[in-house]
């Protein structure tokens, strides 16, 4: 491992947003990404030194261009005696009823720098579930678009994720945020055009 790239970001919608604009800034493969208590993400990638410092310098401007907290550090050579340290293990929390810890598997990694999904995804990330129950329901009645899952965080942080073509997704995420007002707080609404497989692999599956 040449290089360790570190960057937590608050709020899991934004995290996705920002790993596609890593992975399509330079050749980094996602090697984990931890979920913390404070409603974040912690992303670990790795490569060259120079890949990962582009990668992170874009995933670090890209969250100041939207306003959330962000946290960033790059360790060359990271020490083998270390890894124990910062590699996370299997972890469960049950008052999310999710993996706290997610690895992607060699298949995703691969797949990043052969393409990317031939759709866009949507994320209405709200805290609290009214208003983000309301928001995806506006969404599907506005445009074409598949709910694909959604993810819980700490804090009654919640986003759902939606799929279709870019125009129907950013249709759909513009009328479902508009409904999000005096029902709840909205965290964040995105749009990722064409994301790559690394990110589709983070998606919490539907049970």
């Amino acid at each position: 491992m040449n290089a360790l790239g570190l960057i937590e970001v608050a709020g899991w919608s934004p995290s996705m947003v920002v790993l596609d604009a890593m992975e399509k800034t330079a050749g980094v493969d996602l090697f984990q990404i931890e979920l913390n208590d404070l409603a974040g993400a912690m992303m670990k990638v790795t490569g060259s030194l120079g890949a990962v410092r582009a990668a992170i310098e874009a995933g670090r401007r890209l969250a100041e261009t939207m306003q959330v907290a962000c946290i960033t550090d790059i360790i060359p050579n990271p020490e083998p005696r270390g890894r124990r340290g910062w590699q996370g293990g299997q972890e469960y929390n049950p008052l999310i009823e999710q993996d706290v810890v997610h690895t992607p598997g060699e298949q995703y990694r691969e797949a990043t720098v052969k393409g990317q999904a031939p759709f866009a995804v949507g994320l209405i990330e709200t805290q609290g579930f009214t208003a983000v129950f309301e928001a995806i329901d506006t969404a599907c009645k506005t445009a074409d678009v598949e709910v694909l899952a959604r993810e819980k965080l700490g804090g009654g942080y919640i986003t759902v994720v939606i799929k279709g073509d870019v125009a129907a997704v950013r249709a759909a995420v513009e009328a479902g945020k508009a409904k999000v007002d005096g029902l709840g707080k909205l965290i964040a609404a995105h749009v990722i055009p064409s994301p790559t497989e690394a990110v589709l692999s983070l998606l919490p599956k539907q049970s």
